[in-house]
């Protein structure tokens, strides 16, 4: 079942949808933004950065929606972690090797 931010009532009647969705598990961790259902964004959830395909950027974004990502952060990354335990997100850390380099 897929992730869905609450966002505010405006945004809402604005058609803003802020969701993880099913089936992306083998993908990088990200957020999926739309707008009307045709308008497609992809951000990272390690780095807040655009993925392509599609691309684009925050200027493309209400700012509210940008607001209620950054936000709910933790709660976004603890979604996608929730919904695909064999991707997570710190996969891609190096926890616990700084401590045996020094």
């Amino acid at each position: 079942m897929p992730f869905e931010l609450k966002l505010p009532k405006r945004l809402k009647a604005e058609k803003w949808k802020v969701k993880i969705r099913d089936q992306e598990r083998v993908e990088d961790p990200h957020v999926t933004v739309l707008r009307n259902n045709d308008q497609v964004w992809r951000i990272a959830l390690r780095t807040l950065d655009f993925l392509v395909p599609p691309g684009g950027s925050w200027k493309e974004i209400d700012g509210g929606v940008e607001k209620a990502i950054r936000d709910n952060w933790e709660v976004l990354r603890t979604a996608w972690d929730r919904m695909y335990p064999e991707n997570p997100i710190s996969s891609q850390s190096n926890e616990g090797d700084s401590d045996d380099e020094n």
